[in-house]
């Protein structure tokens, strides 16, 4: 087997893989999606806390929806042969690296702005539909337990908020545990935001979080490479 066909052979294993893990992707986002409470029992707490900050269902539609075109177009632009289909493919991934760079380092330096989003956008609902809403109460109740925090930012992300109009109270984690959970009590407990906590969280796994990145990048731009060398090696046929 020359160099040429085995380049172009694991080109087609290497983004089957990768339409085959978007078509996954792509039906557990549906699946949020359709039976929310069943995803939170088999993945936890930590599911729970990230579907404060993020819509995991959507996320996990659009990376999967994005993953499907990149199998297609690296798996059938190899099989094919196609420069067109290879060039598209190098391009989509070349937009993606740099979207995901450009991403790490707003996250990096501006924390401070992300929370702010957050809270216009989070707060809101948290007032809305913590008490009404069974299963996003349940969600920020394990995930306040959880990470020992309160709301997004603190105690007073409840304030005019359903539950304390209706109850006169904080949730209880915003104490420390301790009842009644009042103005005074909540306070004194200097209980800290969800926000804080689970991006302390995240720091102190940068270790892991960093390596999957560099692992995701890595492959990413040898995958840039493989079509290149694939796409250049056409025009000597």
């Amino acid at each position: 087997m020359g160099g040429f066909t085995f380049i172009k052979v694991m080109m087609i294993l290497f983004n089957l893989i990768i339409f085959l893990s978007g078509g996954t992707l792509l039906g557990v986002g549906i699946w949020v999606t359709v039976d929310e409470p069943s995803f939170l029992n088999i993945f936890g707490a930590l599911s729970s806390s990230i579907l404060q900050v993020v819509n995991v269902s959507y996320v996990l539609i659009a990376i999967g929806a994005v993953l499907l075109v990149i199998g297609f177009l690296g798996c059938y632009g190899a099989q094919k042969e196609s420069k067109c289909l290879l060039m598209m493919f190098f391009s989509v991934v070349l937009i993606i690296f740099i979207a995901e760079v450009a991403v790490a380092v707003v996250a990096l330096v501006y924390t401070g702005p992300a929370e702010v989003l957050l809270t216009a956008v989070v707060t809101p609902k948290l007032k809305e539909k913590y008490g009404v809403d069974g299963t996003f109460t349940e969600n920020w109740n394990v995930t306040m337990t959880k990470f020992h925090c309160c709301g997004l930012n603190n105690y007073t992300d409840f304030n005019n908020s359903y539950w304390y109009e209706t109850k006169h109270t904080y949730p209880e984690s915003c104490c420390n545990m301790q009842q009644p959970c009042n103005d005074t009590l909540a306070a004194q407990s200097h209980v800290q935001g969800c926000f804080k906590q689970i991006l302390e969280n995240i720091r102190t796994n940068a270790g892991a979080v960093g390596g999957v990145a560099a692992g995701i990048a890595a492959l990413e731009i040898a995958a840039m490479a493989v079509s290149m060398y694939l796409y250049c090696r056409l025009d000597e046929k």
